[in-house]
């Protein structure tokens, strides 16, 4: 009833036995990557890579190697730089989408999050952005400037003594109870 070890054995090594037949003539070839697509007429999307990432670490800076917080060291995202004394998470921060950065962030990867950074279809001029946000998952938001007339009226509502907002009116109530005779 002893059976071989070989019988249990899939072989998956197609360097001593060769690429199959059937797969040679569907190859495709993208620089040095050889792409065998599932289907003959299979064609993948055009995608254009973002220009810049957004990276966060998400694990803990202590308790790493060495290597990898000199790599969290010059992305700037050790403990010096997070958002409280001891936090798990560290600031967003923007880096170039370049094979360099991509090495580092890869030998990291297990400490990080990394989400293209996603621009609006039409950036405004310098004059027109209010204020600008780059939220966690890679949008940046961007803020027009409000034109000065409703600003002004803004203001003047917030300046204004006979508003009723919760504040001005518990104000208001609280000193006419102290002072009931100045009225």
């Amino acid at each position: 009833m002893s059976l071989s070890l070989h019988s249990f054995i899939q072989i998956r090594n197609y360097a001593v036995r060769g690429t199959p037949k059937v797969w040679k003539e569907e190859k495709k070839v993208f620089a040095k990557v050889n792409y065998y697509p599932r289907h003959p007429d299979h064609a993948d999307p055009p995608i254009t890579p973002s220009k810049l990432l957004v990276v966060q670490r998400v694990k803990p800076y202590g308790g790493n190697p060495y290597w990898q917080k000199a790599i969290l060291d010059s992305l700037k995202l050790n403990e010096k730089y997070s958002r409280t004394e001891r936090s798990k998470k560290s600031e967003l921060i923007v880096v170039k989408n370049t094979p360099e950065i991509c090495a580092m962030l890869w030998k990291v990867k297990h400490l990080i999050r990394v989400e293209p950074l996603r621009q609006p279809a039409k950036l405004p001029e310098d004059d027109d952005v209010y204020a600008t946000w780059l939220l966690e998952n890679g949008d940046l938001v961007l803020t027009p400037r409000i034109d000065p007339a409703r600003e002004q009226a803004t203001l003047d509502h917030i300046n204004n003594p006979k508003r009723l907002d919760r504040e001005t009116l518990s104000y208001e109530l609280r000193m006419r109870w102290l002072n009931p005779w100045d009225t």
